[in-house]
């Protein structure tokens, strides 16, 4: 499963890093994934993250 961040969509709230701190970070402003694709151990935590975005910034494709 693979995911992104849509840049002009975040507006760098952290909150999937505070989910899921192994796929994601917030190295500026805005989050970034930084393993893709996800191992299927960290799946379930990174699509509760994407579920809490409050700007639907993160999707996937499997």
């Amino acid at each position: 499963m693979k995911f992104t961040v849509d840049q002009e969509l975040c507006i760098g709230c952290a909150a999937c890093e505070d989910i899921c701190p192994t796929v994601f970070e917030r190295p500026e402003s805005t989050s970034k994934v930084k393993l893709n694709p996800v191992p299927k151990k960290l799946q379930e935590n990174a699509l509760e993250a994407e579920e809490s975005c409050p700007v639907a910034a993160i999707s996937h494709k499997t």
